[in-house]
C-alpha cells in the first residue's frame, strides 16, 4: 500500500528538542554543539557543515532548527533553498548562511550560493547546507560542490519502522494521547514514516479527536482523511 505524505508542515516548528535522532545522533549533536549559546557565538566554527540523505531523513529539520536557534539568540541568518527565485545579495549582518536542497539549485541559484559562500568564508561566517546526494555526487558547479564537501559532512538515514513507532509513541505520550497497537500499525502502513510527517499526523489526530470528542481509532483516522 502506498504511503501518504502529509505536506502541511510541522505545526510547532522544527527544533533540536523535537528532532528524534535515531540513527542520526551524530548530526543532532553537531547542531546542538554548533548552536551553543549566545555568549559563545563569537567562537562558533566557520567550517561549513553539509547534511545529505534521502527525503524525509531530517536534513531540512536540522537546518531550520539551526536557523531558529540562531534567531532566538538574536542573530540574522541568510537562507536559500530551491524555491527562492530571487535571492538577495550577501548581507554582512548575517551570522550564518543556510542552504537547503542544494541538489535542486538552478545555475543562477548556484551562482548566488557560491557568492554567499565566498563572502561567508571571508568574514569567517559558517555555512550549513543540505542535499540528497553526497558532495562528490552533486551535479553542481565544481567550485560550489567542493566547498560544500570540505568541512563537516554527515550522511543521514531514514528512521526504521521500530524507530518510527518509538517516535510516535513518545510524542503521543507527551501529549497525553493513547494510541493502540492497531492504530500504530495502521498509521505506519498508511503514512510516510519521516519525522515531519509523523509529527504533523499526530498534531492533526490530536486536533480532530478534540473537535469530534472521540478517541483516536482507525475509524476516526479514516473519517479525518475523508473530511480533509
Amino acid at each position: 500500500m502506498q504511503q501518504i505524505a502529509l505536506d502541511i508542515g510541522i505545526s510547532h516548528g522544527p527544533s533540536v528538542a523535537n528532532f528524534f535522532a535515531g540513527p542520526n545522533v551524530a548530526a543532532l549533536q553537531h547542531v546542538q554543539f554548533w548552536l551553543g549559546s549566545k555568549a559563545a557565538s563569537a567562537l562558533r566554527s566557520p567550517v561549513p557543515t553539509y547534511f545529505w540523505g534521502p527525503s524525509g531523513s531530517g536534513k531540512s529539520h536540522l537546518l531550520k532548527a539551526a536557523r531558529e536557534g540562531l534567531r532566538e539568540q538574536g542573530a540574522v541568518v541568510g537562507w536559500l533553498d530551491s524555491t527562492v527565485l530571487s535571492p538577495p545579495e550577501f548581507d554582512e549582518r548575517w551570522a550564518a548562511v543556510v542552504m537547503d536542497d542544494v541538489h535542486l539549485f538552478t545555475a543562477s541559484q548556484q551562482h548566488i550560493a557560491f557568492n554567499w559562500f565566498v563572502h561567508a568564508q571571508t568574514l569567517q561566517r559558517p555555512v550549513l547546507a543540505a542535499g540528497e546526494w553526497s558532495p562528490t555526487e552533486l551535479k553542481l558547479r565544481d567550485d560550489l560542490r567542493t566547498r560544500l564537501g570540505w568541512g563537516h559532512v554527515f550522511g543521514l538515514q531514514l528512521l526504521t519502522e521500530e524507530q518510527s513507532r518509538a517516535v510516535l509513541r513518545q510524542a503521543a505520550d507527551a501529549r497525553g494521547l493513547f494510541l493502540s497497537d492497531e492504530v500504530m500499525d495502521f498509521t505506519l502502513r498508511r503514512f510516510s514514516r519521516d519525522l515531519g510527517s509523523l509529527m504533523e499526523l499526530l498534531d492533526l489526530l490530536d486536533r480532530y479527536a478534540l473537535q469530534t470528542k472521540r478517541a483516536i481509532t482507525i475509524p476516526l483516522i479514516k473519517s479525518m482523511l475523508e473530511t480533509a
